[in-house]
C-alpha cells in the first residue's frame, strides 16, 4: 500500500496548476481529482453547511460523523474545500478572486445555473482570455435536451447502451456501474490537458463542453459505426465473449478479436475441420452463427475440471481468458498491490483509509493522492481566502453573514 508516490514528490504533472472546482458528486469530482493527483492545487467549492451530498452515502468512515463517506474521500483526496453560498450575491466577489488566480475552472451544475451566478464561461473568459473553463453535463450545454436532468444511469437508459446490455432478454435492467459519470470526467480530464498545453503555446484559454451521454456513446465500438452507415443492431449476448460457469465459479473467456485467435481455439477443440466449415470460415460468419459456435466452446469448458485449470490451459493456448471475480477477491489481487492501485491517505477520523489510485503510471511509477479528503465541508475557507488577501475582520464579517462558511474545529 503506498501512502506517498514518488511520482507526486519528484515533479508532479500538474505542478503550478490551479483549479477552482465547482463540482459535485461524480463525474466532476472524479476529473478534479485526477487533476490534483497529478500535481494540481484544487479549491473545491462546497455549499455551506451540506456540502457535497455524497458526504452523506455509504461507506461512513467516522462514526461520530454522518458527512464522511468513502464515497467522498475517494473522489476528493487531495483538494482543498471553501464553502461559499453561490445564491448569495457577496459570494461572487469571492469566487472572481479565486478565478483570477485559477487555470481552470470545472463545473458540473445543469445548464444555466453558472451563468444565474454570474461565472458562466463567456463572463470569466472575458475577464481571463487565457482560463481553461470546463463545463460537464448529462446532455451538453446546446440542444433541445440540454436542460433535462442527468443522472448516470438515466444516460445508460437514453443512450442505447441499456437497450443493447439486454443481450436478446424482453426487459432492459439498470446496470450497475455510473459509467457516463466516470467517462465524463476521464474525458474532461484529458481535454483540460490538452487545453493547457495549448495555452501554453499561444496563451489562449478555452471552453470546454464534456456531454454525459456523448461520452458514452462514444464508449460503443461496433453499433453505432454500423448503424449511421447502413447496418443493423444486433440484440444479442456479446458475440465473442463467453461466460461459463465450471464448478462453483465462472470463467470468462474472448473467442474473438486478435487475427489468429480462430486458429488457436480450433487447435484447443481439436475441430481442424471448423476451419472450412462454411458457418465459422469467415469473421462475419462466426458472428451470423455465434449460437451455434458457443455451444462447442461450452462442450470444450466443460472439460475442465476448475475455473483455474481452464484459466492456464487457454492461457498456455494464448487464448485469452480470466476468472470472474468478487470486488472481495479484486482488492486482495496481488498485482494490484504489486502496482499499489489502492494506496493509503491519511483520514482524520480513521487514522488512514484505502482509496483506488489513478489508472496510470507515471514515469514508470504509481500516482497517488497528494493527501486527505477535507474532512469539515469549508475546511480551508480561512486559509484560501487568506492567501487571497483577505484580512481577518473582512473574513470575520463574511462568516456573520453567512456568505462563507468556516468550522470551529
Amino acid at each position: 500500500m503506498t501512502k506517498t508516490s514518488p511520482a507526486n514528490t519528484a515533479e508532479p504533472l500538474l505542478s503550478g496548476i490551479t483549479v477552482v472546482d465547482f463540482t459535485r458528486v461524480l463525474a466532476g469530482p472524479y476529473a478534479t481529482r485526477m487533476l490534483a493527483d497529478l500535481g494540481a492545487r484544487v479549491i473545491k467549492i462546497e455549499r455551506p453547511g451540506e456540502g457535497d451530498e455524497i458526504r452523506y452515502t455509504v461507506l461512513q468512515l467516522d462514526p461520530k460523523r454522518t458527512d464522511q463517506s468513502s464515497y467522498f474521500a475517494r473522489l476528493n483526496a487531495g483538494k482543498e474545500s471553501i464553502a461559499i453560498d453561490l445564491a448569495n450575491p457577496q459570494a461572487r466577489d469571492i469566487a472572481l478572486d479565486l478565478v483570477r488566480g485559477a487555470d481552470v475552472v470545472v463545473e458540473n451544475f445543469s445548464p444555466g445555473v453558472m451563468a444565474r451566478y454570474g461565472l458562466d464561461a463567456a463572463t470569466l473568459l472575458a475577464m481571463r482570455p487565457d482560463l481553461v473553463y470546463c463545463s460537464i453535463s448529462g446532455f451538453g450545454q446546446t440542444g433541445p435536451m440540454s436542460s433535462m436532468q442527468a443522472y448516470a444511469h438515466l444516460i445508460n437508459a437514453i443512450s442505447g447502451v441499456m437497450d443493447l446490455d439486454r443481450g436478446g432478454e424482453s426487459s432492459p435492467r439498470v446496470s450497475y456501474l455510473q459509467t457516463a459519470d466516470v467517462l465524463a470526467g476521464a474525458h474532461a480530464f484529458g481535454a483540460i490537458c490538452a487545453a493547457l498545453l495549448r495555452r501554453g503555446r499561444n496563451g489562449r484559454g478555452a471552453y470546454l463542453d464534456v456531454s454525459m451521454l456523448e461520452c458514452l456513446i462514444a464508449a460503443d465500438d461496433l453499433t453505432y459505426g454500423s448503424l449511421l452507415n447502413g447496418g443493423e443492431v444486433l440484440r444479442e449476448p456479446r458475440v465473442g465473449m463467453v461466460v461459463h460457469p465450471i464448478g462453483e465459479r465462472y470463467v470468462a473467456m474472448q473467442s474473438a478479436g486478435a487475427p489468429h485467435l480462430w486458429s488457436r481455439l480450433l487447435a484447443l477443440i481439436g475441430r481442424p475441420e471448423m476451419a472450412s466449415d462454411p458457418r465459422f470460415a469467415t469473421v462475419m460468419s462466426r458472428r451470423a452463427n455465434w449460437k451455434a459456435l458457443v455451444q462447442i466452446l461450452r462442450e470444450r469448458l466443460d472439460a475442465f475440471e476448475s475455473v483455474d485449470e481452464a484459466v492456464k490451459t487457454l492461457a498456455a493456448a494464448r487464448i485469452p481468458a480470466v476468472p470472474v471475480l468478487s470486488p472481495e477477491e479484486v482488492i486482495e489481487l496481488p498485482h494490484l498491490a504489486e502496482r499499489s492501485a489502492f494506496p493509503e491517505i491519511p483520514h482524520q477520523g480513521r487514522g488512514s483509509i484505502r482509496v483506488t489510485a489513478l489508472p496510470f503510471h507515471v514515469d514508470r511509477m504509481p500516482v497517488a493522492p497528494g493527501g486527505p479528503a477535507p474532512y469539515r465541508v469549508g475546511q480551508h475557507t480561512h486559509a484560501v481566502l487568506a492567501g487571497l488577501g483577505y484580512d481577518a475582520e473582512r473574513i470575520r464579517s463574511l462568516q456573520s453573514q453567512r456568505v462563507v462558511e468556516i468550522p470551529e474545529d
